[in-house]
């Protein structure tokens, strides 16, 4: 499939636009899948199908669209937005200074009566009809691009309510004696009011939204717009970033930042990787360390052969995946979608009905009580709050979780995450730091096989070096730490969780468990049995050695425990999350290092195809179980989990078939994410709640159902007021989640 197609969409203001831009680009040929974002205005595109065919269909809906590529940027359209924003300040202004004035004339009795100054109001009616225009005129084409497309909007209620409030109140200033005397009566000021609060609403909402939007943005700028060449001859130029390629020599000095991702060719540093990670510790980096864009240098003068420019960067696909998580929808948001794509007709019919009942029953004068209370409910039932109240929360949430270094990469994951009551973590590079040590080395005193400890290890090294485990890496590591020579091996056979059996000097050699000895009939005597479980008492797991089915010696490796890993592991408690321990270590062992941490459950000795089994187990018991892993070996069991967490340092295969990955190695960042996501999903209800109880509130009042007992209508210009209290209290409350305070770690 080709590259997802981002589009910057403009004329957006609620969720029944959302669903009019995703039906219209779901309906051009060749597209296989649409996210449109509502607070982001954006939409992306995956398919085979190219940019204009996009476009065009996009304003044959009503709207704008461009292309986000290098011709129109973020900065480019930031700086749209800004003028944008600017001039809905100056519309709200005029409409406000037009509207004011008549309001207060009106309250305080300033104002002469229709049939005494007919000239003067007429001379008003165009004055507002001039303001309509200019500051409003936006929400009139749009609800005719909308009627045009048999659908309606925001912009339709708005069009409706104030376009219905201007021609009475013209009609009444022209042919006054078409209705009683008592019915003749002007909405001028409403109309006007209407269309200033309500720009003044998405003024406000559109600067709390940028504010929302402030974790890809700082994303963003954390790569340098240029970087320092070092040519063959030793000469360093400045040059611009896309002139970079892969195997360029660049110079990063003290204080700049990286600016592709790459490996240390010269020098020493250290690095603070805080913007990617979330950990505020610097790292040291040496020669061949790998270098991410976007990090800062901070002490050493170094040069970096350069590995990966443009998307390909981490940062890039950090970004990417931030804006992927931003605009995806949970399951919840996709409910409010449908209520959302119906609201607005079942609006407009209530209105009607509204205005009916008024005219059939209502008092004196009917026709004036009829057009405020229709009005009043077409103002006050804008589904902005209800299209806001999700995706608002999805895009503070995820951008704090990445932040702390917690990528997401789908709303469903997010809402899957605060629910989870249990958690399995594997051992090795996990709770542990996944860089295992030799550090005993047991050799059999009655074995037929009198070989000295360096021979045994670099016969055992070359064996281990075909596998990938990180216990093999120990033990080549501890060869090479020796610079011991390794004898040539006849292709070694890997038993999946057992070991390596392989042939050195025609002589079969077997590396692993317990398991592979049993499962070869290889005797283990009580005294080696002994020795093996004193080793697993010391949190040291054994590695047998036999050959010629003979146990010749016992090797201990240690996997260092994380110096976080119980404090993260006792927060997942108290959270009331279940925490247990899969490895494929021995029982021994892993108690061993459960006993450090504060776990109590283990499930030991489990084979890589069985950790999915394992997971499976603990969903079968009706727990929602996360699964956190770094391995390849891992990747069935992330996936078979509610929420599969990657730990960000390990391999591809782990995180793709990740949910969440860990930009940084500590458990605490599964404590974090579980945190963010329960008060992003919390956040969501509030808002949802909120935007409910107050159409379900607003709507009857507007209508006049207190009217009958009090004699108290709802005026047209409180009902706008109050819809656009409504979208900045969603907009407001969903930002509160920039604040969400974590434990200090």
């Amino acid at each position: 499939m080709s590259k997802p197609i981002r589009l910057a969409l403009r004329g957006m203001t609620c969720g029944a636009c959302v669903g009019s831009v995703e039906k219209a680009l779901q309906g051009v040929s060749g597209v296989d899948e649409v996210k449109v974002n509502l607070p982001d205005r954006s939409a992306e595109v995956k398919g085979e199908v190219d940019e204009k065919t996009l476009v065009k269909a996009v304003e044959e809906a009503g709207y704008g669209a461009t292309p986000m590529g290098a011709d129109y940027g973020e900065d480019e359209r930031q700086a749209e937005e800004a003028a944008a924003l600017k001039k809905v300040w100056i519309k709200t202004w005029v409409a406000l200074a037009v509207g004011v004035p008549q309001m207060l004339l009106m309250f305080t009795g300033h104002l002469p009566m229709l049939e005494e100054a007919r000239v003067l109001w007429g001379i008003i009616g165009l004055v507002t009809l001039a303001t309509m225009v200019f500051a409003g005129g936006h929400f009139y084409t749009g609800a005719w691009t909308a009627l045009k497309n048999r659908r309606a909007n925001m912009d339709s209620l708005i069009a409706l309510g104030t376009g219905a409030a201007w021609v009475y109140s013209t009609l009444m200033v022209l042919w006054p004696e078409i209705v009683p005397a008592e019915s003749r009566h002007v909405y001028y000021e409403a109309a006007v009011f209407i269309v200033g609060l309500v720009n003044l609403g998405q003024a406000l909402e559109t600067r709390a939204r940028g504010q929302a939007s402030q974790a890809i943005r700082r994303l963003m700028q954390l790569q340098p717009d240029t970087a320092w060449l070092v040519t063959p001859d030793g000469e360093e130029k400045e040059m611009r970033l896309a002139s970079i390629q892969p195997s360029d020599v660049l110079r990063v000095r003290p204080g700049e930042r990286i600016p592709v991702d790459g490996i240390v060719a010269d020098g020493e540093t250290q690095v603070d990787e805080s913007m990617l990670t979330g950990e505020p510790n610097p790292v040291s980096k040496k020669k061949k360390d790998w270098l991410s864009a976007g990090t800062v240098n901070q002490t050493g003068s170094i040069k970096m052969r350069v590995r990966k420019v443009g998307e390909e960067t981490a940062l890039a696909q950090i970004i990417h995946q931030v804006r992927d998580a931003q605009g995806s929808k949970p399951a919840i948001g996709r409910l409010v979608d449908k209520i959302s794509s119906i609201f607005v007709p079942v609006v407009i019919v209530i209105a009607l009905i509204t205005a009916l009942v008024w005219w059939l029953v209502g008092p004196e004068p009917q026709s004036a009580y009829m057009l405020v209370a229709a009005m009043a409910v077409l103002v006050i039932a804008c589904p902005c709050a209800l299209g806001l109240a999700t995706p608002m929360s999805i895009m503070v949430g995820v951008g704090r979780a990445a932040s702390k270094g917690v990528l997401i990469r789908k709303g469903d994951a997010l809402q899957e995450a605060s629910r989870l009551n249990a958690v399995i973590l594997d051992k090795t590079g996990t709770i542990t730091e996944g860089k295992p040590r030799l550090v005993d080395f047991k050799i059999q005193e009655n074995s037929a096989f009198q070989l000295s400890k360096d021979e045994l290890l670099a016969n055992l090294a070359a064996l281990e070096q075909a596998s990938e485990h990180p216990l093999g890496a120990a033990v080549v590591a501890a060869a090479k730490e020796q610079k011991l020579t390794l004898p040539k091996t006849d292709t070694p056979e890997i038993l999946s969780g057992q070991g390596i059996k392989g042939r050195i000097a025609n002589q079969t050699w077997l590396v692993g468990n317990r398991s592979l000895l049993e499962s070869e009939e290889v005797e283990i005597s009580e005294a080696q049995e002994n020795q093996a479980s004193e080793m697993a008492d010391q949190g040291q797991t054994c590695i047998h050695l036999a050959i010629e089915g003979q146990l010749v010696a016992l090797i201990g490796i240690a996997d260092p425990i994380k110096e976080d890993s119980a404090a993260a592991i006792q927060r997942l408690q108290q959270a009331g999350v279940q925490v247990v321990m899969l490895t494929g270590d021995s029982q021994r062992t892993a108690q061993a290092v459960a006993r450090q941490v504060g776990i109590d459950e283990v499930f030991a000795e489990v084979k890589p195809d069985q950790k999915a089994n394992k997971v499976k187990e603990l969903q079968d018991k009706g727990l929602r179980v996360g699964m956190v892993g770094d391995g390849i070996n891992d990747a069935p069991a992330l996936a078979q989990a509610h929420v599969g967490f990657a730990i960000g340092t390990g391999t591809d295969i782990a995180i793709e078939s990740a949910d969440l990955t860990l930009m940084r190695g500590s458990l605490h960042g599964v404590a974090d994410a579980m945190l963010i996501s329960r008060a992003t999903v919390r956040n969501i209800w509030q808002n949802l709640f909120g935007a409910f109880i107050y159409n379900t509130l607003g709507i009857p009042l507007a209508a006049g159902v207190l009217f009958p007992l009090t004699g108290w209508l709802l005026s047209p210009a409180y009902a706008a007021a109050a819809m656009a209290l409504s979208s900045v209290t969603v907009v407001s409350n969903a930002n509160r989640l920039r604040y969400i305070k974590l434990d200090k770690h």
